[in-house]
């Protein structure tokens, strides 16, 4: 497994994918940015400083990814990063078995990347979108977050590896009684403009100050001084910012709170996105107010577990909350349904089955060659 760019702890890279393969059997190496080389869950991670800024990753960085990766000699190398597509390359004129796993639509995130100039941002994403395609006819495997990621990709070498939660690690987790808890609305993940960081703190401060209502959010900011930007709105006196935490306390939190926000803005990549978040929540047994794109409005009504609303409408944010708050025992029932949903269907289990069938097609091609 390798990363350049997420943390070697990262939930779907480590949690998830690594772990499902080193308990099917196989021996499994992590590189990625870490504190340093150690063991953990049988897991070896190879640590990687951090780059310095943004062209030390895509170039001399890139290099030491390569060395670290070829000195392994792996019988397959999985990748995560589109930065880390010339690696993969390069693997694969040594020979080796490559797997690109694709999390994001990142043509379609480029379209909203500040440090890039707007007029030039159409530009990149169609040359990027160009390498990704061309690049990924070499590579054995294609994982893709989603189905939309998925249909961008040669078919017979895709599967969709959906990051849905694992479930019975955050059903165990709530252990105070649901009516029992304080009035904690929790946001988990990239604390960004264009995720509905602004709109959020508007909305708690909005909810009137007889209900107690607290905004806990955990994650980092992005870029770094919108922390400074949020705490100049009013309603940051009623936000208790976490910082990031391992799954373990994030399981903890959930436990505590009684909704979870997933406000992201209506930006072209969020639009057809599985947000984990949303999975998490419902899988802690917590209604969700969630942004109102046909994607997520079919699964939370559906489900039942939520409301959802115009993710740039704070005023609309708040009135969701309130009501919530207000009717402890039918946002009770809207998190159990979305607990049921997770059981029966958005559960990793499922897809880990997936990635472990890929595995298993790709070592019985080697063997056949």
């Amino acid at each position: 497994m390798v990363t350049s760019v997420h943390d070697a702890l990262d939930v779907r890279i480590f949690y998830k994918e690594c772990l499902a393969l080193a308990q099917a059997g196989h021996e499994v190496v992590l590189i990625g940015p870490h504190e340093k080389d150690e063991t953990n869950e049988g897991i070896l991670i190879r640590a990687l400083s951090r780059p310095r800024h943004r062209l030390d990753r895509m170039t001399r960085y890139l290099w030491r990814v390569y060395r670290l990766t070829i000195k392994e000699d792996a019988d397959v190398y999985h990748f995560h990063d589109p930065e880390i597509i010339p690696v993969g390359l390069l693997l694969k004129l040594k020979g080796k078995c490559v797997i690109y796993d694709v999390h994001e639509d990142v043509p379609r995130q480029i379209l909203n990347k500040h440090w890039i100039l707007p007029v030039m941002r159409g530009l990149v994403s169609l040359l990027f979108e160009v390498i990704e395609i061309s690049a990924s006819v070499f590579f054995n495997g294609i994982i893709a977050a989603t189905p939309t990621i998925a249909k961008r990709f040669p078919p017979y070498k895709t599967i969709t590896v959906k990051n849905y939660p694992k479930a019975q690690e955050w059903i165990q987790s709530s252990l105070i009684p649901y009516k029992e808890r304080g009035a904690n609305v929790v946001y988990i993940g990239g604390i960004h403009h264009l995720r509905g960081a602004k709109e959020m703190v508007q909305a708690i401060g909005f909810i009137p100050d007889s209900l107690g209502a607290r905004l806990r959010l955990v994650g980092f900011f992005t870029p770094p001084n919108l922390h400074e930007d949020l705490k100049k709105l009013s309603g940051w006196k009623k936000v208790e910012y976490l910082g990031w935490r391992n799954p373990n306390q994030i399981a903890a939190i959930l436990g505590e709170a009684r909704i979870g926000l997933v406000t992201l803005h209506p930006v072209s990549n969020y639009l057809v996105s599985l947000p984990v978040k949303l999975f998490e929540y419902m899988s802690a047994g917590i209604p969700v107010v969630a942004s109102d794109f046909p994607l997520w409005r079919d699964i939370v009504k559906r489900a039942g577990c939520g409301l959802v609303v115009n993710p740039r409408d704070s005023r609309e944010i708040s009135a969701a909350i309130r009501w919530l708050l207000e009717h402890p025992a039918e946002a009770e029932a809207m998190g159990k349904l979305g607990q049921s949903e997770v059981i029966h269907h958005y559960n990793w289990d499922y897809e880990a089955e997936k990635l472990l069938n890929l595995y298993t097609k790709l070592f019985h091609h080697n063997e056949a060659n």
